[in-house]
């Protein structure tokens, strides 16, 4: 197992170690009560920010509330920083999780995941200022990567493309304009949450290798058990899935298309 996973699923064990379990709330309960808890990344546009007036924009915001509306509730949205998604559905501060929670059997242990929501395809943006048709022929001498601090895909590089140099910044916005600005050479990341920010330099011709490096899949997070919640939310995702929804709701957030629809599949 690679280093950079073990780390993360030590972090994941450490931060749940003080918490105890408690009883999620049921469907029945969120019906009743006219509330679903929504936790969002504070953080995060182009999937949850605050706008000028102080309300909450962005992929998730939209869905989310699409997903209210289909159950007939309100929306108390929650700020749930990344480290925070898992535990606050296990001590029930939370009813879903959103904030591009990735499915993996770490959190598999702990959580239950809906059917997907939208991918994360890891992959390298570039341009045709440099040359290499795979990641492979990136891991050069010569290569500059541009990331962002505490990313773990810079802990990703280091151990897979050790020929490279990286210049971490602090915002996406940041990895794109050095890479326009010709002060890196690549960015090795989960490339639909920057395509967005390729439009503000038209003179550039940006391109994104055609094979990804791999395909995570993020869903919905729901507290262990919670079924009848799960085949639910199952049900309005494949509703907004099949419909278009979804694909047109991140377009209109990220400025681009999402790399890797997800299969639109009635069972889940």
């Amino acid at each position: 197992m690679n280093n950079w996973i073990i780390a993360g699923a030590a972090a994941l064990a450490l931060s749940l170690t003080a918490l105890t379990t408690a009883q999620a709330k049921p469907l029945e309960d969120i019906l009743s009560a006219g509330t679903i808890r929504i936790g969002i990344n504070p953080n995060f546009p182009n999937m949850s920010t605050r706008n000028d007036d102080g309300e909450w924009e962005g992929f998730d915001i939209d869905i989310g509330t699409m997903i209210a509306e289909r159950l007939g509730v309100e929306v108390e949205w929650v700020p749930t920083e990344t480290a925070q998604r898992v535990p606050f559905l296990v001590s029930d501060r939370i009813d879903v999780s959103m904030g591009a929670l990735t499915r993996n059997s770490e959190r598999a242990k702990l959580i239950d995941f809906t059917a997907p929501l939208h991918t994360e395809v890891l992959a390298v943006l570039t341009t045709d200022a440099v040359e290499g048709d795979t990641w492979e022929d990136f891991n050069r001498d010569g290569i500059t990567l541009a990331n962002m601090r505490g990313n773990w895909t810079v802990g990703w590089a280091e151990e897979n493309m050790p020929e490279t140099e990286t210049e971490l910044v602090d915002s996406i916005a940041d990895t794109v304009r050095m890479v326009a600005q010709g002060r890196a050479d690549a960015i090795v990341e989960n490339v639909d949450f920057f395509m967005g920010f390729t439009e503000n330099y038209d003179a550039v011709n940006w391109r994104v290798l055609p094979e990804p490096i791999f395909v995570a899949y993020c869903a919905l997070g729901v507290s262990q058990g919670n079924d009848d919640l799960t085949e639910v939310l199952n049900i309005i995702l494949y509703d907004l899935n099949s419909g278009g929804t979804i694909a047109t709701v991140w377009e209109e957030n990220y400025g681009a298309p999402m790399l890797r629809e997800v299969p639109v599949t009635p069972w889940f």
